[in-house]
């Protein structure tokens, strides 16, 4: 969440290729969690012992980290959905939405299940509400049929209501964080290493006008 502030892990979505008919027609995609502290696998469409498929991608992360929109859109949905648990959809345009599941439902520090929506969701958040990429949305917790399994956000992108693979999406954006990071840490030291250049000219000319004295 601190580098999000001064991180843009924002990447352009045309041009990516999809396992469906379309790609995702937005403009820009956050990821939706701190990569420093979320973990995420190609998983998506993966049988379940019910019979059921993975529609979408678990992002493990610590119990109560942030959850971001990944894109501008408008809150459709929040709420308690039975396997679901606490859940957010957000309306992009276009047909495209994007869900995050499994937020969280405990007070800090235990699994009481009693966190109620001040623990599930941002401050102020309802349906009709307008988000930015990047806004913070929620909480990562473990609702729903998630009870009981390490905390994480299922995430998935639907196009007019049939899920994609977000894997592609999440994998960019992803990169792209780590490597604006990089470039950042790149400028700070260049900035750091001016800083000292700086600092030992002007002590030397200080020495120089102090012996000239």
């Amino acid at each position: 969440m601190r580098r999000l502030s001064i991180v843009s892990a924002v990447i352009a979505l045309f041009g990516l290729s999809l396992p469906a008919t379309a790609s995702v027609p937005v403009g820009e995609f956050v990821f939706p969690q701190d990569p420093d502290v979320t973990e995420f696998h190609p998983t998506f469409n993966a049988p379940k012992p019910d019979g059921r498929r993975h529609k979408g991608i678990d992002l493990m992360a610590p119990k109560l980290s942030p959850v971001f929109a990944v894109a501008d859109g408008v809150i459709s949905k929040t709420g308690a959905g039975g396997r679901s648990g606490n859940i957010i959809k957000i309306d992009h345009g276009n047909g495209v939405q994007t869900w995050y599941l499994h937020l969280n439902n405990d007070s800090p520090g235990t699994d009481d299940g009693r966190g109620g929506r001040t623990w599930a969701f941002a401050p102020g958040l309802e349906e009709g509400s307008q988000v930015l990429a990047g806004e913070f949305i929620g909480y990562v917790g473990d609702s729903g049929n998630a009870e009981g399994t390490s905390p994480h956000t299922h995430f998935e992108i639907r196009i007019e209501g049939v899920a994609v693979d977000p894997y592609p999406y999440l994998l960019q954006g992803w990169n792209a964080w780590w490597d604006e990071s990089i470039t950042l840490l790149h400028l700070s030291d260049e900035l750091m290493e001016g800083a000292a250049l700086d600092f030992f000219l002007a002590t030397q000319r200080h020495g120089k006008l102090s012996r000239d004295d």
